[in-house]
């Protein structure tokens, strides 16, 4: 009787969170670690910080200093090779499903940029164009169409065209792409693909047959003019924790197909302005900071929508002070907030109730406004010529120099 008792337990818990590659939601705060013992990846710890900073001379990136890549797979795989003097390469993704991006879909990009540049290794980014369509039920033209909107704000983020190769799957999959998607396919059985998924009954085949798509830009023969003869090339895989499925469905076929696992690095979940049960959401416009919003909105946004964690009246807050475990500016600031010691100020003053809300929003407005603008400015310098540039399936001259 126990032991159904916790089974009936644990089955609620999973009911109350849902975390999929197109579904993230909470009945309260997103539970990261029953999220790494489901998935099976594992923490990423400071010695993983200390040891980019021995390798690569550079600073970590606020998002590995502050855990916002928070778990990994086989990350100490690729951080030995480097020592040993192998290279790597670099893969991610964007599904092109709404016009703009927001800060949440920015956030993986700024990060292999990061990445890109610290180890100056190659890398190709998928545009998911033919999920989209079957997923949020777009035409085929209207898919390809915001894939190329995407880009530019992809190539925003300041991309080395001498390393980089951005690619549409409507475009792009065929030859050596499509040969290992067929391989991966004939690996994994529909039973597999719906214990992984959670596929049903009522979805269409398109979807059942989607993850070999997303599994092949991790195995460098899907591009052959880039490294032919490079089989054994490791690929490095930055996502926020909601794409592991595809990758764990990917790493158990990889060796059977004579390729090294790819490994990960997984971020937490940019949460919507409203508190952290989700992620920011393309659906709602009011719970995300967009690329495209002014001043004022992104103003209007924080003051109205960000959850506060301060106290409902200005006494109680200076005598408890905030709760920072709830509060979403201050959750964006250590997003965004590049100075630490800065970041450990507002921590202490506003958690001990002598800043007050007001004055935590204030600074997070002008800390997201400057993100934005400077983005906007840097979109707006994107051609249709420089997306065909970065989209041309083509050498890369710069490759790992």
């Amino acid at each position: 009787m126990e032991h159904e008792n916790e089974n009936e337990t644990k089955a609620l818990q999973e009911q109350e969170q849902v975390v999929n590659p197109w579904e993230v939601s909470s009945k309260g705060k997103i539970d990261y670690d029953k999220l790494i013992d489901k998935f099976g990846c594992q923490r990423l710890d400071q010695s993983f910080v200390d040891r980019v900073f021995r390798l690569t001379s550079r600073t970590p990136h606020i998002f590995l200093r502050r855990n916002v890549f928070f778990a990994h797979r086989d990350f100490n795989e690729i951080l030995d090779a480097y020592e040993r003097g192998e290279k790597f390469y670099l893969y991610t993704g964007r599904g092109p499903s709404s016009e703009a991006l927001h800060l949440g879909h920015l956030v993986p990009f700024m990060f292999t940029k990061y990445l890109q540049e610290a180890f100056k290794v190659p890398l190709v980014i998928q545009l998911t164009d033919d999920e989209k369509c079957m997923w949020k039920n777009l035409t085929v033209e209207e898919s390809k169409r915001l894939a190329r909107e995407n880009a530019k704000d992809i190539i925003a983020c300041g991309f080395d065209l001498s390393r980089t190769f951005i690619f549409s799957d409507f475009d792009y999959v065929g030859g050596a792409f499509y040969e290992n998607m067929v391989k991966v396919a004939k690996c994994v059985t529909y039973n597999k693909v719906v214990g992984i998924f959670g596929f049903t009954g009522e979805d269409h085949i398109g979807k059942i047959s989607f993850p070999p798509v997303q599994a092949v830009p991790s195995f460098p023969s899907s591009f052959p003019h880039l490294f032919k003869g490079n089989d054994k090339l490791r690929c490095l895989i930055p996502c926020a924790i909601d794409q592991d499925p595809y990758f764990r469905m990917t790493r158990d076929v990889a060796p059977r197909l004579g390729y090294n696992k790819p490994a990960l690095i997984e971020s937490l979940f940019f949460p919507a302005l409203q508190g952290e049960t989700g992620k920011m959401s393309a659906s709602d416009a009011n719970s995300a900071i967009y690329v495209t919003d002014s001043q004022k909105e992104i103003k209007n946004k924080v003051n109205r929508y960000a959850f506060s964690g301060g106290q409902d009246s200005i006494e109680k807050h200076r005598q408890l002070g905030a709760n920072l475990e709830v509060d979403i500016p201050f959750k964006y600031l250590s997003f965004f907030l590049e100075d630490d010691e800065e970041l450990e100020h507002i921590r202490k003053e506003y958690g001990s109730g002598r800043m007050l809300t007001g004055e935590i929003k204030k600074k997070l407005i002008e800390v997201l406004t400057e993100i934005v603008e400077k983005h906007r400015a840097a979109r707006a310098k994107v051609t249709d010529e420089m997306v065909d540039a970065f989209m041309a399936v083509r050498p890369l001259p710069n490759m790992f120099n």
